[in-house]
């Protein structure tokens, strides 16, 4: 937004003394916004408020004064002192400790000061004036003028003191005429005194200055002349090194004015107990305990404009319009980073590139052109801007409110496509029922007390307001009886009309609430399913690295029991068995998770047995074991079982009977499942047996039998390699497979 914009926006929005009253926290006079990542400048902005600090003396511009330096030119002192105290104010903010503000400290480690500049900047004090020993020639002359002075102070009062002269006094005191020092004297002085007069007083008295005197004022103005021929070469000197110094001068003096833009902001703050709104892209606005910075005593406002347009409708008078310049002044406050009141902590104000309001004013109406034709110009340019804010007051006026209901309503949609953000305030009941359709529309009613016949100042969300025109005009002292004519004349059926009208309103308003809330519900048994999805996944991937583990385990003890078996000595295979016992119990027992909710129907297990939940009864289960038999048991014993196979798993008992097996295998004339049973469980036994290599005989015949041992070795992750037999052992017709 150009400044222009923003400083007429401002008077639209009653701000203007809200802006100035934040302006006067600047040590220069700047333009209100603030440039740069607004993300950064508020944590510059938190690091200050946590820090206490002086703010900066204030200081003048000093762009014409960079330009004059640049072309060669010589400074005054005190424009030279206005760099001074820029200067001065960041060596002061160095000695500060903001080690622990990451921002503020890293910022000012990157303005490094020529040792020349500083010292020039100690060789002024604090009011401007060049410090006793730095130049002896001019401390010096100082010090001859200060004599003089004191001299001709003395030669005063000499004559003060004489008695010829007390006829013609008229008071004691010194008088300073043209830099002189003179007595008011009557006439006739001239035959005491011998002195020249300068000026005549109203009284007609006479300004006197002693001729003794005079010789005094001569060495004093030869010793002024000196000091300026002096101060002149300092000014030159100064110059000088200001010039070799330009491009830091001006970048010192851009940096002051970012600094002074955000101390601003923090003693502004800090003064009036104001909070800053860090701004969001949700495009919601949400209010809490807000205040427009016009009122006096404002009644603190919560605004929920979470939709794209809002509605304002209601009684004369009751705050409509307030209300409208309220948003968008929270809005406008925010984006510059300008704090208000307002509760930080539950408020939210989204970034909008353009903030514009439609605010009718008649005194400053143009006289040749009407109220609707202006308006129709300003839209024509508001409906090419995006990312908008817009607030419209009295949308309605200017033209037949039939004809404007179906415009705006056009209007208002166009704009809602384009993502705008619209604020509105009308009267109109036709167009705030049409708009009350639109599930992004949110409508609102100023609220009128009719018992007090006044208006409220607070406001309720969903509903449309009466406008209580005659109520308003009665207590603004219009006649009753003009009142009662112009109720006879509006009738009862558009009185019901506007009741019919307004009760929809809210009946629309209650069914988008109820909708409203479904669709959270809905969401929020979303969420709930993908949380439960989330849980399964993790409880799989657990599954999946314990079955590793366990693998890990079984290769170990199967490692070791190969080892004991091949030594062929009972007692050694004893002890292993009792390691890898030993190993089974140190394994952590499953937790059990009292959230799970069993039901009648569940097949569950515990410990080996196994069955269906047939009652469940103060978290005790009745269940249907497997083996015929029933059990009753608390049901955080339960886990939930796995289906029964068509086939039961057969326990293998470790003895050395069970082990033993041939290093050969014959399938000659099985079926396909029969040979794939027999070798998956001879493969199993050689391997408890500790074979190294085995021999498979599946003849030659029609290829079907090789194919699926072929394939069933390719597949066993304890086959290490397999290849054609010898053709003493059966050629192509067997595989030699080796562990």
């Amino acid at each position: 937004m150009l400044l222009k914009d923003i400083e007429g926006l401002c008077n639209r929005l009653d701000l203007v003394e809200f802006i100035n009253r934040f302006s006067g926290f600047f040590a220069r006079i700047t333009p209100f916004y603030i440039e740069g990542d607004i993300v950064v400048l508020k944590q510059f902005i938190d690091e200050l408020e946590s820090i206490p600090f002086i703010p900066p003396r204030q200081v003048s511009n000093l762009d014409s004064e960079l330009l004059h330096i640049k072309k060669f030119g010589i400074l005054k002192l005190d424009s030279i002192f206005e760099f001074i105290k820029i200067i001065k104010y960041f060596l002061y903010l160095k000695k500060i400790n903001f080690t622990n503000s990451r921002h503020v400290s890293s910022w000012l480690s990157n303005i490094n000061i020529p040792s020349e500049i500083v010292e020039i900047a100690r060789s002024f004090d604090d009011d401007g004036k060049i410090n006793n020993g730095i130049y002896p020639k001019l401390d010096s002359l100082n010090s001859n003028i200060i004599s003089l002075k004191v001299e001709i102070k003395k030669s005063i009062n000499k004559i003060l003191q004489k008695d010829r002269i007390l006829p013609y006094l008229v008071d004691k005191q010194t008088h300073l005429i043209d830099s002189k020092e003179c007595l008011l004297l009557k006439a006739g002085f001239n035959k005491c005194l011998d002195g020249r007069i300068l000026e005549r007083s109203s009284a007609g008295y006479f300004y006197v200055f002693p001729s003794q005197l005079q010789s005094l004022y001569d060495r004093l103005d030869k010793l002024q002349v000196e000091i300026e021929i002096l101060i002149y070469e300092i000014e030159s000197d100064i110059s000088r090194v200001f010039l070799k110094n330009h491009a830091f001068l001006k970048y010192i003096n851009r940096e002051f004015d970012k600094f002074d833009s955000i101390q601003a902001r923090v003693m502004f703050a800090k003064t009036f107990d104001y909070n800053f709104i860090l701004l969001n892209n949700s495009g919601d606005i949400v209010l809490y305990d807000f205040a427009h910075p016009a009122l006096a005593n404002p009644i603190l406002t919560n605004i929920d404009f979470s939709k794209q347009i809002l509605i304002i409708t209601g009684v004369n008078a009751g705050g409509k319009t307030m209300l409208l310049k309220s948003i968008l002044s929270a809005a406008l406050l925010a984006k510059y980073l300008i704090p208000f009141k307002i509760n930080s902590f539950k408020s939210k104000i989204s970034n909008f590139k353009n903030i514009y309001a439609v605010i009718n004013d008649p005194q400053n109406s143009k006289n040749d052109i009407s109220t609707f034709a202006g308006r129709m110009i300003e839209f024509r340019n508001i409906l090419l801007l995006d990312r908008l804010l817009l607030g419209i007051d009295e949308i309605e006026l200017g033209t037949d409110a039939s004809e404007a209901s179906a415009l705006y309503f056009s209007i208002l949609k166009h704009l809602q496509n384009k993502g705008a953000k619209v604020v509105i305030t009308t009267h109109h009941k036709q167009l705030a029922s049409m708009m009350a359709k639109n599930p992004d529309v949110e409508l609102m009613a100023a609220l009128y007390d009719e018992s007090a016949r006044i208006p409220t100042y607070t406001f309720l969300q969903g509903c449309i307001g009466k406008s209580y025109a005659f109520e308003s005009a009665i207590r603004y002292g219009i006649p009753l009886n003009i009142i009662n004519e112009a109720k006879a004349l509006y009738g009862d059926n558009l009185e019901n009309l506007n009741e019919l009208i307004e009760q929809t309103s809210l009946l629309q308003s209650e069914l988008r609430q109820k909708e409203d809330k479904l669709d959270k519900l809905i969401k929020s048994n979303e969420n709930k399913n993908n949380e439960l999805n989330e849980l399964i996944s993790k409880q799989n991937l657990a599954l999946n690295n314990k079955k590793i583990e366990l693998e890990n385990i079984y290769n170990v003890a199967l490692k070791d029991l190969k080892t004991a078996i091949k030594t062929n000595n009972t007692k050694t295979m004893q002890q292993t068995l009792n390691r890898q016992n030993e190993l089974l119990k140190s394994l952590p027992k499953p937790e059990i998770n009292k959230n799970i909710k069993f039901e009648v129907g569940n097949r569950v297990q515990s410990g080996k047995s196994s069955g269906v939940i047939i009652n469940i009864s103060n978290d005790m289960a009745l269940v249907d074991l497997d083996n015929g038999r029933k059990m009753k048991i608390h049901v955080s014993k339960l886990k939930f079982g796995s289906k029964i196979s068509d086939k039961k798993k057969q326990n293998i008992s470790f003895s050395l009977d069970t082990l033993h097996c041939l290093p050969s295998l014959d399938l000659h004339g099985k079926r396909v499942d029969e040979a794939l049973e027999l070798l998956d469980d001879y493969i199993s036994r050689c391997l408890m047996a500790g074979y190294d290599e085995v021999i498979i005989k599946h003849g030659i015949g029609g290829g079907v039998l090789s194919k699926v041992v072929k394939e069933f070795l390719e597949n066993h992750k304890k086959v290490k390699s397999f290849s054609d037999a010898t053709p003493q052992n059966g050629g192509f017709g067997a595989k030699l497979v080796r562990f």
